[in-house]
């Protein structure tokens, strides 16, 4: 299993990680299969009435999709795979709440799942950033996700610099990426606490409150999506040569803000 999930009966609190930390718990198939099935089964869980979502290991919460993932793509040029579309709870009709908690580097297809969080926490070492641009990809998805948790700014200077900046956690926190950052270490634990306030009240006045919460921001955010294929095809360097750009990289070459 790429995932491990514990739930607590007296809290109330399910608490499902990101298990790959030799891959800094990037998202294969495999793992991406078993985020949809895991959404899919609390949604009938009647036990676990708040979840946090975190990540395995101390060097990151998630690195996005994994790059070693093969992903078939139909020939058609009208016809696209995402293949973390459906990755978050939100996607896969969840409506209990969902806090994430992150440690370590948060970048790329990770947006995927912060963005269909309720909130966010993260502890000091918490880096974010958006490498898409830097290995000619067009960052779409992620975004257009973003875009509605930061000031537009912030989110198109985090798409646009590509890996040449991390946004620390004091300065998520400055512009609402975050709710809080918490002593080293902490993350979890005051995501925990969180959910376990939350999970204490009254399950359909929480989700009603969830379910209202995205619906303000869902019809947006499904027309910016009709749009991210096309512009995906259109703006994506071959294969070949994002390969060729992420095996020149160079490590340790970033400004943290």
């Amino acid at each position: 299993m790429s995932l491990t999930v514990a739930a607590d009966k007296d809290t109330g609190v399910a608490v499902v990680t990101l298990d790959r930390p030799e891959r800094l718990n990037a998202i294969d198939l495999t793992m991406r299969d078993e985020l949809v099935a895991v959404w899919r089964e609390l949604r009938f869980d009647d036990t676990v009435r708040a979840v946090v979502l975190t990540g395995a290991g101390e060097r990151a919460f998630c690195t996005g999709l994994d790059r070693d993932a093969v992903v078939p793509q139909p020939s058609s040029p009208y016809m696209m795979d995402d293949p973390l579309l459906r990755v978050g709870p939100k996607a896969n009709d969840l409506w209990k709440p969902v806090v994430a908690a992150v440690r370590g580097m948060a970048c790329g297809g990770a947006f995927y799942l912060l963005g269909e969080a309720d909130f966010v926490v993260a502890d000091p070492t918490a880096a974010f950033f958006d490498p898409h641009t830097t290995y000619g990809m067009v960052s779409a998805y992620e975004s257009m996700l973003m875009a509605l948790r930061m000031p537009y700014g912030e989110a198109a200077r985090m798409a646009l610099m590509g890996s040449a900046e991390r946004m620390s956690a004091r300065r998520a926190h400055e512009i609402g990426l975050i709710s809080e950052v918490t002593e080293p270490d902490g993350a979890l634990d005051a995501a925990v606490g969180c959910a376990t306030v939350v999970a204490g009240y009254p399950a359909e006045a929480v989700q009603g409150t969830v379910r209202a919460l995205w619906a303000a921001k869902e019809a947006a955010l499904a027309q910016a999506f009709a749009q991210a294929p096309h512009l995906i095809a259109l703006g994506n360097l071959p294969g070949e040569r994002q390969a060729d750009l992420f095996a020149a990289r160079r490590s340790g070459e970033y400004r943290v803000r």
